[in-house]
């Protein structure tokens, strides 16, 4: 097999820094780096309320989402702009709570957990459409929406619907005004 000719045979013939320097000249140690320049996070990404979650390219959930369009069941009066946003921004914190890009079973999740795959009650469903209404539009409705869902139920695997009556009961307990 031929050898590349710009590729070193030897160990000796690779090409090393120290040689390269005047003699008496050392590489100095390497120093330790800190959050200076503007923009920097210098206490880490900041956490709270309406903040979200950052995560690699989260926006692709929206597009996931928008496959669910003939798949979502709706109660009247509620709108499915409104319900993608929100399927499409929970499966965003579910995506990044696992540090990648979401995916189509994030959505299935999301939708699942909300009642718009159809099991769902209808006391709940009404009380989903009247929260929800508004979230295609108002960052503020659909954060709020998003944050009152705990992490652990974010992470539930796609086919764990034991704890899903619980999640809903406790979803509309802690969104109550």
């Amino acid at each position: 097999m031929p050898t590349d000719p710009f590729v070193a045979t030897e160990l000796e013939d690779r090409p090393r820094q120290e040689p390269n320097l005047a003699p008496g000249v050392q590489l100095p140690p390497a120093h330790g780096w800190k959050a200076d320049r503007p923009g920097d996070l210098v206490a880490g990404q900041p956490t709270g309320d309406l903040l979200g979650r950052p995560g690699p390219n989260v926006g692709y959930a929206v597009m996931l989402a928008g496959r669910l369009r003939d798949a979502v069941q709706l109660v009247p009066h509620e709108h499915l702009a409104d319900a993608l946003a929100v399927i499409a921004e929970l499966a965003m914190k579910r995506a990044s709570s696992y540090g990648r890009a979401p995916i189509m079973p994030d959505v299935e999740v999301a939708a699942t957990l909300l009642g718009y795959k159809g099991d769902v009650d209808d006391a709940f469903a009404a009380w989903r459409a009247e929260v929800v209404h508004g979230a295609d539009h108002e960052y503020s409705v659909r954060r709020a929406f998003v944050d009152a869902v705990p992490d652990a139920v974010v992470r539930l695997p796609p086919k764990v619907p034991a704890l899903v009556a619980d999640f809903r009961a406790d979803l509309q307990q802690s969104l109550a005004p």
